[in-house]
């Protein structure tokens, strides 16, 4: 079934998702390969066929063998960063909230990395996608 483009059946619905959009990919101050990182599991979780895109990814340099260890990136921790691992874990967190209720440890250990101002802004990120 065909479904309507936002854009054009909410102007101003649209304008607020891409402005949003836009802060969470250039405003944040995190970065590029962060945030395309995040972008990627939570479209992964979400089962989003259209948002999982790696373009960004790769012309950032990230190798095709860590991209496709994402979804399982805890048995691969040797490929990801301390603050991607915490990125990830918090964005599982965060995506899966119904089953986690963003527990205070978790909050804690993203905390713990990011401190209040970038946690604040990667979960603007989580959101977004």
């Amino acid at each position: 079934m065909k479904r309507p483009n936002w854009f054009q059946v909410s102007d101003k619905g649209g304008k607020a998702i891409a402005a949003l959009h836009h802060y969470a990919t250039t405003g944040t101050g995190l970065p590029a390969e962060l945030i395309h990182l995040i972008f990627l599991r939570v479209s992964q979780i979400n089962g989003c066929a259209h948002c999982i895109d790696t373009r960004d990814l790769i012309k950032s340099g990230m190798s095709v063998e860590k991209i496709v260890l994402v979804p399982v990136w805890r048995e691969a921790t040797y490929l990801f960063s301390d603050i991607e691992q915490a990125a990830l874990s918090w964005a599982e967190e965060v995506t899966r909230v119904s089953e986690t209720h963003a527990s205070d440890e978790a909050y804690s250990a993203a905390l713990s990395v990011f401190g209040e101002k970038d946690l604040v802004e990667l979960t603007i990120v989580i959101a977004t996608m």
